[in-house]
């Protein structure tokens, strides 16, 4: 790479010679090279400058590649570690090093995947890294009831599932980024119904240029190959009646039409015209449009089911009455819904199928295979942890670990009517806005302001930059939740506070995902206050309670502790802030996000602290034979009334587990209130 920059810049310095203008303003008889007297020279400098600049772009793009490689073999040698782990203090201690590292791997397949210029392997990335985003806290989860419950079968079997479906993802972005062919596991099925209509149709049109562009059979291997897609259709217990009779009528009408335009078509050559007659380019003209109809009844088919289904499913009354029957420990009724499941998902992927042959674009078919794949593997993933926690009702990890596999079941499902709506948009010709992958945010609407509610979308660089930025963010609460979890007391003050500052760091994070309460930007910013607030609260309780230390304890703490409030302030000033345009906003969207993963960074560092000096004072309270800490209920007892007071309502987090979608929906009560 050195050797590449020092040639371009030589390069670059003798054009820069040959072209300087101060230079001709001298007598011809200075016999200075310009690039009057020496084009040979310019010559061979501009050569010399575009092969060196070839060669620093090629070298450039070689190092970015052996960086994700080198990311992902860090990854996957984590991984093995945390697969054999057996305590869960071992476990915290790697799956923090873990979540480093998938937080370096997404910034960098990020960054490549918004420089891919092939929308085909863009799609696949974005397809992966959706992949990777989501089992990494399926991971968690997994693992802990893993660990809780060691000899519990389905439980292993759940485990194991996340474990392969990540090792499969992050081998596939290593094929993309490397331009390897996809191993038999991750073939691209063959061509879809809406593209080989397109290719057909284009061969038929070319007969009107000349007539010996293709032979016969070529064109009726296309049509049967169609034809033959078309059964997926014909054949599908979901297809109604109508559709199906009429996608058979279309096909035998197909093969009727390409027969008369053969026929037609051998008789032009016979007389060996120039130009295609009057009869066959009307044997052409029905031809395409009879692939049109035939085309556009597909389509109506594949829509209405996947609407249909889409609507159906909407309740998600399998998957509650799955939850239900798994905290009563009711196997026979997780048994019977866990077949209602199955054969939901069974209707989900053939849809799937279905939708992929009337995509339009190849971006919108790799998503439909993502989707397929999707419900393939968590349909019996939900399962497993439903059969956990029927053999562990009481068991709080379990519950969790149904509840993270369940979201990601309905956000599946989200994605999929996104798709829907996506595929219909091409259907119908609207291709204004640029594509956004499933995989990255998917904002709601923005807003600077309440009294002017204005949707503002992100294009796909701001996305990017937010959805790395949600993807740590996310780590950071798992951190906290872990920390949190090692605390006996959990009604302890302090330990309430970071709870419930955790808990709205997660409903940020949820909204760089466009998911969650926080609908709009005005919605965010209300949320950074509210957590700012929360922090100073903290902040003052802790330095309350160091005054109760002895001076060495009490520097200590306050040395971590000192840290929170000017951090909370800017957060809550940034807050308060009006902005107007775009750029502005997003600035200040990002800035919040910013601020949030600093305070929960801060918090990370105090806590231990705190939890290390509290057992030591309350350790020496109990030498001294003094009775409880007076001082510390009088403070919490301050701290629940002021609650009270102030209609706050702060929940607990399940022990062993990341909090839920609802605790965390039920943490944003100023929503409520609006």
């Amino acid at each position: 790479m050195s050797i590449a920059c020092n040639e371009a810049r030589r390069a670059g310095d003798n054009i820069a010679q040959l072209t300087d203008v101060a230079s001709l303003d001298q007598p011809e008889s200075d016999e200075r090279l310009t690039i009057f007297t020496d084009k040979t020279g310019m010559v061979k400098a501009a050569r010399l400058l575009l092969s060196s600049v070839t060669k620093v772009l090629v070298l450039a793009d070689r190092i970015v590649i052996k960086q994700i490689i080198t990311s992902r073999n860090k990854v996957l040698a984590t991984m093995e570690q945390l697969e054999k782990v057996s305590s869960f203090q071992e476990f915290v201690q790697i799956f923090s090093q873990f979540g480093n590292e998938m937080v370096e791997f997404a910034h960098l397949t990020g960054d490549r995947q918004n420089d891919l210029k092939d929308e085909k392997k863009k799609a696949r990335m974005a397809a992966a890294r959706a992949v990777l985003e989501k089992c990494t806290m399926m991971l968690l989860t997994a693992s802990k009831t893993c660990l809780r419950h060691p000899d519990c079968e389905s439980a292993r079997i759940n485990k194991e599932g996340v474990f392969r479906r990540m090792r499969l993802a992050l081998e596939q972005v290593i094929e993309i980024v490397t331009d390897a062919r996809p191993s038999a596991e991750g073939e691209i099925p063959p061509v879809s119904i809406y593209t080989g209509v397109q290719e057909f149709k284009m061969k038929v049109e070319s007969l009107r240029d000349s007539l010996h562009v293709l032979s016969k059979e070529d064109l009726t291997t296309m049509l049967e190959v169609i034809l033959e897609h078309t059964e997926d259709f014909t054949d599908s217990a979901y297809t109604s009646h109508e559709h199906r009779g009429r996608i058979l009528e279309l096909s035998r009408q197909a093969r009727l039409e390409l027969e008369h335009l053969v026929s037609v078509w051998m008789h032009t050559q016979t007389l060996k015209a120039k130009e295609a007659p009057e009869d066959m380019e009307l044997a052409i003209i029905k031809t395409c449009q009879c692939m049109n109809e035939l085309k556009r009844e597909l389509h109506g088919a594949a829509a209405l089911l996947a609407a249909e289904l889409l609507k159906c499913h909407a309740d998600h009354l399998v998957l509650k009455a799955l939850k239900v029957a798994g905290v009563e420990g009711n196997l026979e009724a997780v048994a019977g819904y866990s077949c209602k499941l199955s054969e939901q998902k069974e209707q989900l992927v053939e849809t799937c199928r279905l939708l992929r042959h009337i995509s339009g674009t190849e971006p919108l078919e790799i998503t439909c295979i993502h989707a397929e794949e999707t419900f393939q593997v968590i349909g019996p993933q939900i399962i497993s942890a439903a059969q956990t926690l029927a053999l562990h009702p009481s068991s709080k990890i379990a519950k969790e670990n149904l509840d993270v596999f369940c979201e990601a079941w309905e956000s599946q499902l989200n994605d999929m009517s996104i798709l829907l709506r996506e595929i219909n948009d091409v259907f119908e010709g609207k291709r204004g806005e640029k594509r956004t992958y499933l995989s990255l945010p998917r904002p709601g609407k923005h807003s600077a302001n309440l009294k002017t509610v204005k949707a503002v979308k992100l294009d796909t660089e701001e996305q990017t930059k937010i959805a790395k930025s949600g993807l740590e963010l996310r780590l950071l609460t798992s951190d906290m939740d872990s920390e949190a979890e090692k605390w006996e007391d959990q009604e302890n003050e302090a330990v309430r506070n970071a709870q419930t500052m955790s808990s709205m760091a997660y409903s940020i994070y949820l909204f760089t995902r466009g998911e969650g309460l926080l609908k709009t930007t005005q919605d965010l910013f209300h949320q950074a206050e509210v957590l700012a607030e929360e922090g100073l609260r903290l902040s003052s309780t802790l330095q309350i309670f160091s005054n109760q230390l002895e001076d060495d304890d009490k520097a200590a703490l306050l040395l971590e502790t000192e840290k929170l409030p000017p951090i909370c302030q800017q957060l809550q000033t940034m807050a308060r802030s009006p902005v107007q345009g775009k750029n502005t906003t997003f600035m200040k969207v990002d800035t919040a996000v910013q601020k949030t993963k600093g305070i929960m960074m801060v918090l990370l560092q105090i806590l231990p602290i705190y939890c290390k000096l509290l057992k030591k004072y309350k350790k020496v309270k109990s030498c001294l034979g003094s009775p409880q800490n007076w001082n510390e209920n009088h403070l919490q007892q301050m701290a629940v009334d002021e609650d009270s007071l102030s209609g706050k309502k702060v929940n607990s987090v399940n022990s062993f587990g990341v909090k839920s979608l609802e605790q965390h929906m039920a943490n944003l009560t100023f929503l409520e209130s609006k």
